[in-house]
Order: C-alpha cells, then structure tokens, then sequence
C-alpha cells in the first residue's frame, strides 16, 4: 500500500517535483552501482549463468537474454555495456536478471558489429551478515557477446508438442516474434477434433505463400495452402513439402511412415518409412504430378529441398530392398538415405538426370534433411547413424557443404559443424539473409527438443548458438513442450487460426488424383487415423 501512495503522490505532484525525484532517484542508483564496482572483490573466474549466452554472436533484433545467475547470494548487480551509448544497470534481490527491452534494443543498434560486455557483482550471504564494513561484493570475470551486423528474420514459426509417443493433445503451430517474447497461434488441434497439425512450409521466408499439413480422422487428412492470403484445402496428405521459389508448385513426400519401439536405451521410439516417393502440385491447375526418378519404384524418396534459384531439387533416397509394407524389416538399422539432386525447369515442367552429391557409403551415415541457403552458397544437412529420422537418434549432427566451390571444383566436400552437442541435432532452417540457423537440439536434456540460434558467418563458420530467448529465464526447466520444425519467416502469419480452422472443418476440398499407385499412396484413398500424429 505505501508503494501504490508513492506512485499516486508523483502521478499528482507538480512537474518540478517529478523531476526532482526522478533525478534523485537517479543518483541514488548511480551512486549504489558506483559503489558496488568500487568495492568488488575480483573472484578470477566467469559466474555460473543460465542459459549460456556467453561468447554467442547474436543479432541486432534479437529480445533480451535473460539469464539466472547459479551463485549463492543477498543482491546482484549486473552492468551491460559496449563502446556505444548508456550502460544498462540491473540491481536485485532475485538471482534472476531481467534485462530492459527498450535500453537493450537501443544498445545492441547503437553497437553492431562490436561486443557487449557483461559484468555480474553478487553479494555474499556470508559477507553480508558479517561486519558491515568488509568487503560485500564478489565481481565476476566479465563475459561477452557480439552484436552481429546482419539481422536476424523477425519471426519464428515452430510447432509445439509434448515428446511422448501416445498422445497428441494439445499440438499446434505457433510463431513467435524474435525482437520480443510474445507468442501467438497459428493453428492448434482443438480446432479440428483434436487431429494433428504436422507439418509447415513458406516460399522464401514469406508467410503469404504457406502450406500447413493436418491429419484428422474426423476430417480427414488434407492440406491447407494459403496464397496471397486465401486458404484452400487439397484432399491428400502431403508430407516433408518445400515450395519452388516461383511460388507455382510445392514438392511433398507422400511416405507409409511406422513408429516403433525398442526394448531399452536413451530413446526407446524410433521411425522408418517402409516405403516413400515424392510429388508436387501445381497450384494454378490444382493438379498433383510426380516424375520418374523421384517416384522410383525400388528407392524410397523424401526431405525434398529447391535451390533457390529453382534449378534444382535437393532430396534424400535409400534403396528399398523389402517386400511386405506392413513389418519392420531386419536390417532397418542398415537403411541409410543418399543425398540427390535433380535439374527442373519450371517453364517447360521438365525433370533432367538424376546426380548423387552425397552417397550414403561414402559416409558410413545416412543424409537427411538438406536445406540450402537463400544466397545458394550452403547446404545444411544433418548426419546419423541410420534411418530417417534424427530427432530419435542420439548420433545426429549437423555438417555444412559449400556448393559455390563445389561448382568449381566438381567436388562436394563436407564438414562437420562446431555447434554440434553429444545429443540429437535435427530440423534446421535458414534466415533470408543466410546468416542466421534456427535448429532443433535435444542438449540439456536429451529429452526436449529447444530452438537454438547460431550465426553463420560468410566463410561458413557457425558461431556458438542459444537458445530461444525467454522473459523467463527458468522457463525451460518446467517447460514440458518440444519445439520442433523452426522456421525463420520474414513477417507474420497473417490468416487467423480461426480461418484455417473453418477451412479444415469445411467438406470442400480440391479432389486430386496421384498419377502413379505404389504400397502408399492408392488412388482416392484416405487414412482413418491421423498421420504420424505424435512425431516430433
């Protein structure tokens, strides 16, 4: 009640007063902070901070990193400072530091390009219930960031699904505004039955060009295509999708996906298709059309992935060596997926030759997940022991090709990135500017999957990423979401959830027919039950 007065009494007083009291109030945290630092006793070691941002590059838009501090203590002070504008000062009781928006965005524009120096003071407990007069604060060997010239996209879609395998409720897609903390739904089940909402893709880091994929046994399996703000739904389950950046087509797996269960280990579920092709729809048409080098009958085809020049598409293949669709083969630990690619010209809708960037024995791995840069110089991929799905497999990592020298030399070297963590490294996208990676990491944990962020500089060097920023700093130790397919998008999604939804509920649909039959995808036909409805 005495704050609230204090409050009332300044909202009422005269304007010198204010500004007497503000100036007063001023000096006095100035001359607390001048304080602190005067007296602090240097500990020679960095503090214990949660998350770890510490040595990140981190873009100039990006929200505050708020952070725990693991050190026992009465106060903390934190300052935050670089070689231009006002130093932030945070003073709390709470080991939880809280940083500013608007000081914060002022200094990380101010400073592109230049570190941002952080110093963490805490006062011992032990210090303090001694004699007043010894030394109180402990100073903390300073850590840094740098600010990035390059922005980050300003938006972050993801999908959100607790990591259990025999439960879907409560899924959705959600998009999240990187300069801040706010979240806002896209799509979540409860507005179809509870179905599952699975995957998202956008045509060149825009969201007005999107496809979102749903499975829904009361509604059946479709997908939503929203193009220059209008939403259709077609009547046939896409899978993994990437749009040709004209924004004519959009290429899609159609795979008999099976989840199945080991007896013991870090992670019991694994996945396998047991057999996989790909397709594209053409939009003005409404048509769906395949070719026959990535629908090939002893090949399972899928991860599809355009240059952005549309030239070419990117895709995985493993051979398909069994013939009954409906068991787990023996040798499932033995499939491993080749990375290809196909030429395509998009005016005359003709495919060229079939060319291996990537051979799976040449690895020892199996190559899934490719994704190339907007500039066309990187391809990211992830590696892992076998199969197709690196979320489930502890050995999955990310590794970097350059295909500007690759065009120079004929040959298609690889690497494997820094970044990687001893747990799975998986679904990964690139900013518009090709600066920026956002991709999904069980490390912590290994049972969450998080966002991290990781600058990738123009000689292809992927700097120390963090994660996903929260106003919360603890928000992660009780989360009990994974957040999954992170993808960097321009602007917002604009359609309401409420739209998508109508759409979905709605019986009208484009009909649209496969132009060749295989174990998977039957003509017309339709699954009763949701597709893969709790993979991650």
């Amino acid at each position: 009640m005495a704050k609230r007065s204090r409050y009332l009494l300044l909202l009422f007083a005269p304007a010198p007063v204010i500004l007497l009291a503000g100036l007063f109030l001023l000096l006095l945290g100035a001359s607390d902070s001048a304080a602190v630092v005067g007296r602090a006793v240097p500990t020679g070691r960095p503090a214990k901070i949660r998350p770890d941002c510490a040595d990140a590059v981190i873009p100039p838009n990006i929200a505050p990193p708020n952070f725990l501090v693991e050190e026992n203590g009465s106060r903390y002070f934190v300052r935050i400072r670089s070689q231009q504008g006002h130093p932030i000062e945070v003073m709390s009781r709470s080991a939880t530091v809280t940083i500013p928006r608007r000081p914060w965005r002022r200094l990380l524009a101010a400073n592109r390009g230049q570190p941002v120096e952080f110093d963490v003071f805490v006062e011992s407990k032990a210090a303090a219930s001694a004699d007043s007069k010894a030394q109180k604060w402990l100073h903390f060997d300073t850590f840094r960031c740098t600010v990035a010239e390059e922005e980050i996209d300003n938006y972050l879609v993801y999908r959100r699904i607790h990591p259990v395998h025999a439960a879907w409720r409560g899924m959705g897609i959600y998009q999240r505004d990187l300069r801040d903390y706010d979240e806002s739904c896209i799509l979540s089940n409860d507005y179809f039955a509870g179905g599952c909402v699975n995957c998202h893709t956008f045509c060149n880091n825009r969201t007005e060009t999107m496809l979102i994929s749903t499975r829904s046994a009361q509604y059946t399996s479709s997908a939503i295509v929203v193009d220059d703000g209008a939403a259709h739904k077609v009547g046939t389950k896409f899978g993994y999708s990437s749009w040709h950046p004209s924004g004519k087509l959009v290429t899609y797996s159609i795979n008999q996906v099976v989840m199945f269960l080991h007896a013991a280990g870090d992670e019991v579920r694994d996945v396998m298709d047991l057999d996989s092709l790909l397709a594209y729809y053409v939009v003005d048409s409404q048509t769906v059309k395949t070719a026959p080098e990535i629908a090939r009958k002893d090949r399972l085809e899928t991860y599809p992935t355009w240059s952005p020049d549309g030239r070419f598409l990117y895709f995985c293949s493993a051979p398909l060596t069994w013939s009954d669709r409906s068991a787990i083969p023996k040798d499932y630990n033995e499939i491993r997926y080749d990375l290809v690619r196909i030429a395509y010209d998009v005016d005359q809708d003709a495919w060229g030759p079939l060319e291996t960037v990537l051979s799976a024995q040449d690895t020892g791995k199996s190559i899934l997940l490719p994704r190339v840069s907007p500039d066309g110089r990187w391809l990211l991929f992830s590696m892992c022991d076998y199969g197709c799905f690196p979320v489930y497999r502890q050995s999955s990592d990310l590794y970097l090709m350059d295909l500007e020298a690759a065009e120079q030399t004929g040959r298609y070297e690889y690497r494997r990135l820094a970044i990687n963590s001893e747990a799975s490294e998986s679904w990964h996208s690139w900013s518009s500017n090709s600066r920026w990676i956002a991709f999904s990491s069980k490390r912590g944990s290994g049972v969450f999957t998080r966002t991290y962020i990781s600058y990738v500089d123009p000689s292809g060097k992927a700097h120390k990423p963090f994660v996903l920023p929260q106003k919360d700093p603890t928000h992660y130790d009780s989360c009990l979401w994974t957040y999954s397919v992170p993808e960097l998008v321009t602007e917002p999604v604009r359609i309401t959830k409420e739209r998508l939804g109508r759409v979905i509920r709605d019986p009208a649909k484009i009909s649209v027919q496969m132009p060749v039959t295989m174990a998977t995808p039957k003509a017309g036909g339709e699954a009763d039950q949701p597709y893969i409805s709790t993979r991650e």
